[in-house]
């Protein structure tokens, strides 16, 4: 069938396809593989698609078959998503953090965030490349590469934009409209960086409101999945299915008052009006050029005409602090092993220790860009009792919160805080603070230029109500052009 009509779809009309019985599940899955294999393997050869669940077709079938005996599960039911290829899916698909060593590496079980998705009628379609690590293994490593997957590219300037990091794979196979939706995870940037790069929407959620449970880890403090979508509905609807409070991730027990079961209820495309929006300058908006600079204005003019208090500068007084990777370096090392120490018999690679020695005895495949990180965390304790560490993590917390965020909300009264692209998801990340980054515009040579919005804990019902309403205002997102 011809797929026109499917780029840039919502969940909303595509659900209404499917109720109308103009569309099934089926039709849907099988659409989206006839885009993989044109735009990801062949043309542009985006190579943002690991590998296609060979069940899909299967659980497409069964849910267009329970919509006609019961209706629907939810706003996504039959509605394929990709997931990251480090969050674990108990089924066909491999979970390999884009690693060699892990590329046979099969999860026993569904993690929290799969769970969540299946129950509410999703289809996971199949799992994306990213950053190897989630850009946690070396220096060096370009963005969107991984020795099991290759290189990731941005489908608005294959090979010539950066596709940003590290769910790399699954912006670029949104904006390629590969699928739906995708889920991604962040510690630092890793959500908001790609969805900036690739002119979509992305949800950093506050630590805690989604469960860490079945992700390959990088730091218990940080580490957090998200929605990325090409809407700010859709993202709302997809983080409205991954919430809840899980036994096994002792983060989300304090999120019972905060989760939210419909994000939606926050949309108002009038939500910018009276709402104090701080501009941090020093620093973030430092790194801009010209080009940048100018959407950036045009952005910030677009809020003030819907009504937005704009207030600048609100500079955040730890902004030029001297930040460090020592939390992460040190909390690193015992996620992981546990994480692996806990996946099936058949698995060899039961530690970091065991990771290194791989690549070590693969070097021609697995070493092009070194391991540097992964040695500079196998070297520390593994026990978090470093006065490095410890230290480290005191500062961050301080510095990131109190200092930070919380000194220049509570200063002039923000209801968020305005970053480019993602320039501020490093002290956001340390706060363990949510950001919504929306497609803000492109820069004369066609590189996307992303806005993001961040709040303090669990403030993502003001986040998405800026959000949709500046997007609402002035739908910058088009779909990037394929020859």
């Amino acid at each position: 069938m011809n797929d026109d009509w499917i780029v840039e779809a919502t969940i909303e009309q595509l659900q209404q396809a499917m109720s109308a019985g103009k569309v099934t599940a089926r039709t849907l899955v099988l659409t989206y593989l006839q885009r993989i294999a044109a735009l990801d393997k062949q043309g542009p050869k985006l190579n943002a698609v690991l590998e296609i669940n060979p069940d899909a077709l299967h659980i497409a079938e069964a849910l267009d078959l329970e919509r006609k005996q019961k209706g629907i599960r939810s706003p996504l039911h039959g509605i394929p998503i990709l997931l990251k290829d480090n969050i674990d899916t108990g089924d066909k698909m491999h979970t390999s953090a884009g690693t060699l060593a892990l590329a046979n590496s099969y999860a026993s079980a569904d993690s929290f965030v799969a769970q969540q998705l299946r129950k509410n009628g999703a289809i996971i379609l199949g799992k994306t490349n990213l950053t190897e690590m989630a850009n946690f293994m070396t220096v060096n490593m370009p963005n969107g590469y991984s020795s099991r997957g290759g290189q990731v590219l941005n489908p608005y300037g294959p090979g010539v934009f950066d596709v940003g990091g590290s769910s790399s794979g699954s912006a670029s196979a949104i904006a390629a409209n590969l699928a739906v939706a995708a889920i991604g995870t962040e510690t630092s940037g890793s959500i908001i960086s790609p969805a900036s790069a690739n002119s979509l929407v992305g949800i950093k959620p506050t630590v805690g409101l989604i469960s860490r449970s079945g992700i390959i880890p990088i730091a218990v403090s940080q580490d957090t999945a998200g929605p990325m979508t090409r809407t700010v509905r859709d993202a709302a609807i997809l983080l409205s299915a991954m919430t809840g409070i899980d036994e096994n991730d002792p983060a989300t027990w304090t999120s019972g008052d905060y989760v939210q079961t419909d994000y939606c209820q926050y949309l108002d495309p009038d939500g910018l009006r009276g709402a104090r929006i701080g501009i941090p300058r020093s620093v973030y908006y430092e790194r801009l050029n010209e080009e940048q600079r100018t959407i950036m204005n045009a952005a910030i003019e677009a809020m003030r005409q819907q009504g937005a208090i704009i207030v600048d500068p609100a500079n955040l007084p730890t902004a030029a602090e001297p930040w460090d990777l020592h939390v992460l370096l040190h909390e690193f090392k015992p996620a992981l092993n546990a994480y692996l120490g806990k996946l099936p018999d058949h698995t060899k690679i039961r530690s970091l220790r065991d990771l290194i020695q791989f690549n070590l005895h693969h070097p021609e495949q697995t070493l092009k860009y070194g391991q540097t990180i992964l040695l500079d965390s196998e070297a520390t304790s593994g026990t978090l009792t470093d006065p490095l560490y410890i230290a480290s993590r005191v500062k961050d917390l301080l510095l990131a919160k109190e200092q930070g965020i919380d000194a220049a909300m509570k200063e002039h009264k923000l209801d968020a805080l305005l970053f480019p692209n993602n320039f501020g998801a490093g002290i956001a990340a340390k706060a363990g603070y949510p950001s919504i980054t929306v497609p803000a515009g492109y820069t004369p040579d066609g590189r996307p230029v992303g806005v993001t919005f961040t709040g303090q804990a669990y403030s993502e019902p003001t986040l998405l109500r800026l959000a949709y309403a500046f997007e609402q205002a002035t739908h910058h997102r088009v779909p990037p052009q394929f020859s």
